[in-house]
């Protein structure tokens, strides 16, 4: 195991319902996708936008994405190499969340202008 992967199962309950509840429709966050081609992909958005919300593990996101810890730590290896996505320890659990404000912006903008229709 990397010192980057969660060793967890779903321990943050109460943050996936929070997320889940407020999480925009996905057709906005494929919208949000394309509009920014940038970014490369939708499951890439869907990480981004969640953590947008709260700071999450990989099992948090893995269940709140219904995607394998595998696809998701996969995903979070390219969002930190593009310097979009910072991680913090505390004990065996990894938390993510997004590198600064700019990147938080970018999102919100977006959603913003694609909801403009």
């Amino acid at each position: 195991m990397k010192e980057t992967d969660c060793d967890c199962e779903v321990i943050h309950a109460e943050v996936v319902e929070k997320v889940s509840k407020i999480m925009p429709q996905d057709d906005e966050l494929y919208d949000l996708s394309d509009f920014f081609k940038v970014f490369g992909d939708s499951t890439r958005i869907k990480i981004m936008w969640a953590l947008d919300e709260s700071e999450m593990c990989v099992c948090d996101l893995a269940v709140l994405l219904n995607m394998t810890k595998s696809a998701i730590s996969h995903q979070l290896k390219s969002l930190r190499a593009a310097n979009l996505v910072k991680y913090r320890k505390e004990g065996k659990v990894v938390f993510y969340s997004l590198q600064d404000d700019h990147v938080k912006a970018i999102l919100e903008k977006g959603l913003e202008h694609i909801r403009e229709k």
